[in-house]
């Protein structure tokens, strides 16, 4: 029997430097605990059904093959269309600002500083704020 060998550092995707299905399942149900915990994230767990069991396994599929692991998400569902299929949640500045919570507490709780942190951190962000579709809000908060 043989070891499995892992691929050169140049072809490590996220999603295996950051450990696979095991990092992807805790960072997920971690972050739904975290929506269903924290505060400043109720604006966006009140436009989520009363479960988030669907929720959690959909965000697990998605992940998994947007960090670069197999295409879970959309060999079952086709393209993802994100802000088509959020379309039907309100979604302003609270709502996004509470998931970015959630997700950057979960990431820096289970992730860990890593070469691909950063980047899959700035992506996130981008990817959050373009799921607004309330007119209150249409813009990230100014960073300076």
């Amino acid at each position: 029997m043989t070891d499995a060998v892992p691929p050169p550092a140049q072809d490590m995707t996220p999603y295996l430097a950051l450990g696979g299905e095991p990092f992807v399942l805790a960072f997920c149900q971690r972050f739904y605990a975290l929506m269903d915990s924290l505060p400043e994230a109720a604006a966006c767990r009140a436009v989520h059904p009363p479960s988030l069991e669907r929720a959690e396994q959909r965000l697990y599929e998605y992940l998994t093959g947007w960090l670069g692991g197999p295409p879970l998400y959309t060999s079952q569902y086709g393209h993802p269309r994100l802000r088509m299929r959020h379309f039907v949640a309100p979604i302003g500045r609270s709502e996004v600002e509470g998931w970015l919570s959630c997700f950057r507490t979960a990431w820096d709780e289970l992730a860990g500083p890593s070469p691909h942190g950063d980047a899959v951190l700035h992506r996130v962000e981008a990817l959050a704020w373009h799921m607004t579709n309330k007119p209150d809000t249409g813009e990230a908060p100014s960073q300076n």
